[in-house]
């Protein structure tokens, strides 16, 4: 029955036919797009000018300097866990396709380099503590404000061997080691200094184990609970030191935390899938036989993902889009096709294959699998709708992002208040005033439909997560197309 169901799926999909995409225009917008998310004093280059500076006292009330950073998605929370998975993604997205990005290179640098500027100030404030957050989220929820408006309290969160976080911790070690690699040849200083700190960062998270959930509760929780243990970012976060440093006491680390188990999905919360594909880059591209479990496990997430694989468990919807979950779907959907276009790239390299029982899979197999998720967000779809704000001509104008929604300081430099922006542009069907360009909202239902409402959060915030993980993507398809 549920066979029968993928077959229906591709044969809609293929029925819809294919609009020409401009990649290249995409991959811009989708770099630009972290710039509309910056928190702390904003750069003299800065080209989304409806934003303003914000947050500059971020840290205060622990007597430290915590301003910088991202706001994670249409609220004015700093949520270190989060952002250090995007920061991750977007480094690993930039190592893998850099030389494909062409004059978004610089752009992307710059990004992960807000990213981590405010990492190097959390990791170094004050002795014993490694701060993972900054503004109430329950109070700053209750608000629809500007973030250059923003009077709710900000307080400070911390993990501390006493209050651990390994989960935050370990994303945050990844995202400094990965950034490292980023920059270790255009600036070895500062390289230098990201590695230093990964690895500081990352013995904290081993040493002081437990999950930042238990430790922040109502900070961290409903908003990004760690479901997933913390387990996951102890192995994300070794397999990136394993990489920046080639230091074998990683790899064994790996291998005693024991993780065997293959989602059918990858996201800021469940790191293991890609882990595995980064390990499995040894085996598949170095022929190195003591990555070769890795490359099978990154082998049996694909066969779980593709809709023809006789062990899918992946979902399409009618139109051919993966769907997991009802709440900001496109995060799976990005983060799952930046794996399999990393991992169709790693295959062609050495012509490799490999069987999903009675399938062979090929690079090709795997990258139209890929191809066919990034066209239905830029507007393959059947609403033929851009999930991407500001690409192509229909695209959402009402997205749950209060910076976008309320009028600029140019438009309206008095301050609104916590309260005064509900009324008039939230609840309003007016569209947003501000174009948050590049941004990709959490998308359609599981019927391919969107509703374009402001209110309806689950499909139309944007967030910093599902940006990070398409930029490889979109990279490797205009540069495929050349």
């Amino acid at each position: 029955m549920y066979r029968m169901k993928v077959c229906v799926c591709l044969i809609l999909f293929f029925s819809l036919g294919t609009a020409q995409l401009d990649y290249r225009d995409a991959l811009e917008k989708s770099i630009l797009f972290f710039e509309g998310q910056r928190s702390g004093k904003l750069p003299p280059n800065q080209r989304l000018s409806w934003r303003g500076n914000s947050g500059l006292q971020d840290g205060s009330l622990a007597k430290v300097d915590l301003s910088g950073g991202y706001y994670d998605a249409g609220d004015n929370v700093k949520f270190n866990f989060p952002m250090a998975y995007t920061t991750t993604m977007l480094s690993w997205n930039t190592l893998e396709y850099g030389k494909r990005m062409g004059a978004q290179l610089q752009h992307a640098r710059a990004a992960i380099r807000w990213a981590t500027d405010y990492f190097l100030k959390c990791a170094n404030a004050a002795p014993n503590k490694l701060f993972v957050g900054v503004g109430d989220p329950n109070a700053d929820h209750k608000c629809w404000e500007r973030p250059e408006d923003m009077d709710t309290v900000r307080s400070v969160y911390y993990v501390s061997p006493s209050n651990p976080g390994s989960d935050v911790a370990g994303e945050m070690a990844a995202a400094l080691a990965a950034a490292s690699l980023v920059f270790r040849s255009v600036d070895p200083v500062y390289s230098k200094k990201l590695l230093g700190n990964a690895v500081k960062v990352f013995r904290f998270a081993v040493q002081y184990r437990g999950s930042y959930s238990d430790s922040l509760g109502s900070a961290a929780c409903p908003f990004y609970c760690s479901y997933s243990g913390y387990k996951d970012e102890l192995y994300w976060g070794a397999a990136w030191l394993l990489r920046a440093t080639n230091d074998i006491s990683y790899l064994n680390l790996i291998n005693t935390l024991g993780a065997n188990d293959v989602p059918d999905l990858f996201s800021w919360d469940n790191k293991y899938a890609g882990a595995h594909v980064l390990m499995s880059r040894r085996s598949v591209v170095g022929n190195d036989n003591r990555f070769d479990s890795f490359k099978q496990h990154a082998e049996d997430f694909v066969c779980k993902v593709l809709p023809n694989s006789p062990y899918t468990s992946t979902q399409y919807t009618k139109g051919g889009l993966i769907y997991k979950l009802p709440e900001e779907n496109l995060q799976y959907v990005t983060s799952i096709t930046s794996l399999l276009t990393t991992y169709a790239k790693y295959m062609a390299t050495k012509k490799y294959t490999f069987n999903c029982g009675s399938l062979l899979v090929t690079e090709k197999t795997v990258r139209s699998v890929a191809k066919r998720q990034v066209d239905y967000i830029l507007g393959n779809n059947p609403m033929k709708m851009s999930y991407m704000v500001g690409y192509g001509r229909n695209y959402p104008r009402r997205i749950h992002h209060r910076g976008s929604s309320l009028p600029s300081l140019a438009m309206h430099p008095q301050s609104f208040g916590c309260e005064a922006g509900f009324q008039p542009f939230y609840y309003t069907a007016n569209p947003n005033p501000n174009i948050l360009v590049g941004a990709i909202i959490g998308g359609p239902n599981q019927n391919d439909f969107f509703p374009d409402e402001r209110t309806d959060y689950s499909h139309s915030e944007p967030a910093t997560y599902i940006n990070a993980a398409i930029v490889g993507p979109l990279a490797y398809f205009d540069s495929s197309k050349r």
